[in-house]
């Protein structure tokens, strides 16, 4: 997040050792700043997702073709951007004041990760050499689940919760990423200062909660945490059901196709060679229109 961004905004409140205090000067920003990073990197280290580290090998895959890392890096810059969108509007609809403030701030961080992911990918895909297929494809969902947001109706305490599990699952994440593209300088220095906002992100995202819902914060966070693993099982599941109704007609058609195929050959040779006479009563005039 820039410093200029976060003096510039009406004096943005976040929560340091405790207490909540209010930033006016860019010293003051500066200071707060470098706490909140210390601690959040320290609060984060090592928690990334189990099913993160599983994966690490898919995802190295995936980082490791040229198309593929442009293809991710283009996809990352638009669900970015969308997310920062929905955010926006989550300021404009949001009656908390201090809410507001940070969801604004909030969704800059948001625009500005679209524009470094797809100022990025447009760089390496200047450079790719020519070939006759673009893309790649990847296995991976693009971005750290901002696409499932939903502003209209939604309250604050919820919103709050979906985006603290969403960023934290991103900050894990990028974590992996970042060690994974150490051949690409550039874009290991974006997923570094991105890193830094997604982590700033979860835990004011945790803080708000805290203060918005402070009876039972905990039980919104287990409740976005338990909707988006089910949301993952239901893209899982129809992923497996497009695969299985593929097999299941790629059987068909080698099992049940051949019977038809060979009993309309056999009809074939039963139908008699060159023109059949048609009888004469055929070219009367109709003297009805059916």
């Amino acid at each position: 997040m820039p410093l200029d961004l976060l003096s510039y905004t009406v004096r943005l409140t976040v929560e340091v050792a405790g207490k909540y205090i209010r930033l006016t000067t860019s010293d003051e920003c500066r200071r707060a700043w470098n706490i909140v990073c210390c601690q959040s990197f320290a609060m984060t280290k090592g928690r990334v997702a189990p099913i993160d580290w599983f994966l690490r090998p898919v995802h190295r895959w995936v980082w490791g073709d040229f198309d593929r890392r442009v293809r991710k890096l283009l996809a990352f810059a638009e669900v970015e951007t969308d997310g920062g969108r929905d955010i926006l509007r989550a300021a404009e609809l949001t009656p908390d004041p201090l809410l507001r403030r940070l969801y604004l701030e909030h969704a800059i961080d948001e625009l500005r990760h679209g524009n470094l992911f797809r100022e990025r990918g447009a760089a390496l895909l200047h450079k790719r050499p020519a070939r006759d297929v673009l893309f790649n494809g990847t296995p991976l969902p693009g971005g750290h689940g901002l696409d499932d947001l939903r502003i209209e109706g939604e309250p604050d305490h919820r919103l709050l919760a979906f985006l603290h599990v969403a960023e934290k699952a991103a900050a894990g994440r990028f974590t992996i990423y970042r060690e994974l593209v150490d051949d690409d300088p550039a874009t290991r220095a974006i997923f570094e200062e991105i890193l830094r906002d997604e982590v700033f992100h979860m835990n004011y995202t945790y803080t708000q909660l805290t203060r918005v819902l402070p009876e039972s914060y905990r039980r919104q966070v287990w409740l976005a945490r338990a909707n988006r693993l089910w949301k993952r099982y239901g893209r899982v599941v129809a992923a497996l059901t497009s695969a299985i109704g593929g097999a299941i007609l790629l059987v068909q058609y080698f099992i049940l196709l051949p019977p038809f195929a060979w009993l309309a050959k056999r009809a074939e040779r039963r139908e008699p060679v060159g023109w059949t006479p048609i009888p004469r009563d055929r070219n009367d005039s109709p003297n009805s229109q059916y």
